[in-house]
């Protein structure tokens, strides 16, 4: 009798890092029905193919997605799969919360990390929600919420058989808030799209000296506020270096505003992967001022012969080598990054060595553990 699968995501409403790990794990197992919480395809047409199942909570617009915790804590804490021998949740957030109710079934949760809004980032939040005008409402509410709702996910997080995070970093905050061990497979990065470019174009191009500020930085990123692309924006104005900044987001005004006045500065909306792989080959730095758990986006360049300027904290920490493949900064300051940037342009980086440093986090090899983890612990 065959192991009968279940794949548990958050919601599914946009293109991101976590999507793609979902993405694999959907190929992985085609078959599985994906449970979530909201499902928009407009927002996100990569699970067409896919059985996507939603409840009572698709009736909510997606704006609303980051007041609903309550409501998707109890949503997926009710789902019924009792007839699956093994559920995979692949969260941030509150999807932990399903249960494997059938006699002998697992729940493995591929977390990126702990609800970010209930722990780590609570104070980032409650300063700002995103809500504008509403942020006074929204913040009372949640202060008065957050420890029953702290409590619902330790609870949730109990109950899962077995975790299975990002990166180094994102395991210890599942030690820290949790009190739960994890084993670590870094998401799945598409570096053979990347790379193809880069070995054929760029292969054995020593990308570093440059003479004068000639060629371009790069970040490509949602534009959220705690990506913190001001800083990349910011430090490129001050010390007069071309960017290309590739995205969209709620904080796209801003970003274009802080640029107006400086021609360096390039807007560009989202791009296919041809496209894209070719701006990153052709950058000299892609530049990542985010406090992220992962960050498939840097990988990616990397893959594709771009050096990384990256916050010397997080998970960047698993993929950037200071002096090898990369810059990392100290702090999350205009200076800090400037500092970077004129250090960076004072080194060499080998075009080889950073395609190859890429190649650890390719999809056969996230294949390839995820399907040993499981097969591992489902016996």
């Amino acid at each position: 009798m065959s192991c009968r699968v279940a794949i548990v995501c958050d919601w599914l409403t946009n293109v991101g890092g976590a999507e793609k790990v979902l993405l694999q794990v959907h190929k992985l197992y085609p078959k599985a029905p994906i449970y979530t919480s909201k499902y928009s395809k407009k927002g996100i047409d990569w699970f067409l193919d896919a059985d996507v199942r939603t409840g009572w909570l698709q009736i909510f617009p997606v704006f609303m997605r980051r007041i609903l915790g309550p409501l998707r804590q109890r949503w997926f804490s009710h789902l019924d799969l009792s007839e699956y021998d093994l559920i995979i949740s692949v969260t941030g957030a509150e999807a932990k919360a399903v249960q494997a109710s059938k006699p002998g079934a697992k729940h493995i949760c591929y977390c990126h990390v702990p609800t970010q809004y209930y722990w780590q980032m609570y104070d980032e939040y409650v300063k700002n929600p995103g809500f504008g005008f509403l942020n006074p409402v929204v913040r009372f509410f949640f202060k008065l919420l957050v420890k029953p709702l702290r409590r619902a996910d330790f609870k949730a997080a109990g109950k899962v058989d077995e975790f299975v995070t990002i990166s180094e970093y994102a395991k210890e905050l599942i030690l820290k808030y949790y009190k739960r061990e994890a084993t670590v497979i870094h998401p799945p990065v598409e570096v053979e799209d990347f790379s193809r470019m880069s070995l054929s174009e760029v292969k054995g191009l020593i990308l570093r000296p440059q003479e004068d500020s000639f060629g371009y930085y790069i970040t490509t990123s949602r534009q959220v506020n705690w990506k913190r692309l001001d800083l990349a924006v910011k430090a490129c104005v001050r010390l007069h270096r071309e960017l290309v900044v590739i995205g969209e987001g709620p904080e796209h005004s801003r970003l274009v505003k802080m640029a107006e006045n400086c021609e360096n500065v390039k807007f560009l909306p989202l791009m296919g992967r041809e496209e894209l792989a070719r701006y990153l080959a052709e950058a000299k730095g892609y530049l990542f001022p985010s406090m992220e758990p992962f960050g498939i986006a840097p990988v990616e360049a990397l893959a594709a012969g771009c050096p990384v300027i990256a916050f010397g904290q997080g998970g960047a920490l698993d993929y950037v080598k200071d002096g090898k493949n990369g810059v990392l900064f100290e702090r999350q300051t205009i200076s800090s990054l400037e500092g970077a940037i004129l250090k960076f342009e004072r080194m060499k980086f080998d075009g080889d060595e950073i395609v190859e440093s890429a190649r650890e986090f390719s999809l056969e090899r996230f294949d390839k553990e995820m399907r040993k983890f499981v097969d591992e612990k489902t016996k």
